[in-house]
């Protein structure tokens, strides 16, 4: 029996609760799911495509996060458990034979009366103390086949969020291509765009000839927003990789911040802003440059998809495009939860400020977090 006493206690404090993490990201993606719906046949469908398939990636960013603490959690109880296997089915045994004996049996003692009456004192100390660690092991038992059916209940849930992003940006890409009631500061001259591109060996020398490739620009300007700095979303939901003036592996540093997002990530203006190009641009690959007021310049680059129109005036929040990359399936998300393998934010967008056509640093400008 002392050994049983000295079996240390199974009680473990647990500061969240991975399951319900997780049944809150599912919920999400039902509540996505009905934005969706409602966002058919809304009149401004561009806004309610965007905030649905913000409310999309939100729901999936917490199903990741929710299944990655189950994920920590079940490990922790399946080495717990383990580690503990010859005390448990030493508990267990001497659980079988005390549920074997009859009372009197109990109640007999070689010594006599003063044994029977001192393993009396003895088993009602014990007793308590074995039921406790039992409602312990069995609580410990229960939570472990409690997460693993939650695992198993997310890959639904996952494949029908994913199936509700996808059907999102095709929407969201169609309602764009539909949109004729935004106004339109000027009108792109392709000729001269052309021309711009083709004689442009730097982003600050093609920055420089962008007011000379507008055609009929109304006068005026957007609200001046240097108040605002510091305090504006960032275009997509992300990470800073690299600050400004960072080197990247090759020795490359740029005027910019590298944001890592995940896959198809919608990109968004922070603030109402002008398109002043879209398109391809030297190394960058796919660019946005939004003109939020007089003499600033948001340069977006290394987007997949890119929407709108140059001249366009966009409100704040307005889809400009998508980052590329593929979106995991859910089985490797699961199976990435479940072992830490993978990065979830494999795509990069750069991001440059330019005041004056010189270079601010963004992290003035956006709210940001340094990848840790």
């Amino acid at each position: 029996m002392a050994a049983v006493l000295a079996l240390p206690s199974f009680a473990h404090a647990q500061p969240t609760d991975p399951g319900a993490a997780a049944r809150a990201a599912a919920q999400q993606l039902a509540a996505a799911a009905q934005e969706l719906d409602s966002a058919d046949s809304a009149r401004n469908r561009v806004k309610a495509l965007t905030a649905t398939l913000r409310a999309y990636e939100a729901g999936l960013a917490a199903m990741r996060e929710g299944l990655r603490h189950v994920s920590i959690r079940e490990t922790e109880l399946d080495a717990e458990l383990k580690s503990r296997e010859a005390e448990i089915a030493q508990l267990l045994g001497v659980l079988q034979t005390l549920s074997r004996n009859t009372s009197p049996v109990l109640l007999l003692h070689p010594a006599g009366p003063v044994g029977t009456a001192r393993s009396g004192m003895i088993l009602a100390d014990v007793a308590p103390a074995l039921e406790t660690r039992a409602a312990e092991l069995r609580a410990l038992l229960e939570e472990a086949r409690t997460l693993h059916a939650l695992q198993q209940a997310a890959l639904n849930q996952l494949q029908e969020g994913l199936d509700g992003v996808q059907k999102a940006r095709a929407a969201l890409s169609e309602a764009v291509a539909d949109r004729t009631d935004l106004p339109k500061r000027f009108t792109e001259d392709p000729v001269k765009t052309g021309l711009l591109i083709a004689s442009t060996e730097t982003l600050e020398g093609f920055a420089s000839g962008l007011s000379d490739i507008a055609v009929n620009e109304a006068a005026g300007s957007l609200p001046d927003i240097t108040d605002r700095k510091g305090t504006l979303p960032l275009p997509a939901e992300g990470r800073v990789l690299r600050r400004m003036g960072e080197p990247d592996a090759a020795g490359i540093a740029r005027p910019g911040i590298v944001l890592a997002t995940r896959p198809r990530a919608l990109v968004t203006t922070p603030t109402a802003a002008t398109i002043r190009y879209r398109g391809p641009l030297l190394d960058y690959g796919n660019v946005m440059i939004l003109e939020p007021q007089a003499g600033v310049l948001f340069v977006l680059a290394g987007l997949d998809v890119v929407y709108g129109a140059a001249g366009q005036v966009l409100p704040a929040g307005s889809p400009v495009g998508l980052m590329g990359g593929e979106t995991p399936s859910a089985d490797s998300i699961v199976q990435q939860a479940a072992d830490g393998a993978g990065s979830e934010r494999t795509e990069t967008l750069y991001i440059e400020v330019r005041q004056g056509n010189e270079p601010q640093d963004p992290e003035t400008w956006f709210q940001t977090t340094k990848e840790g």
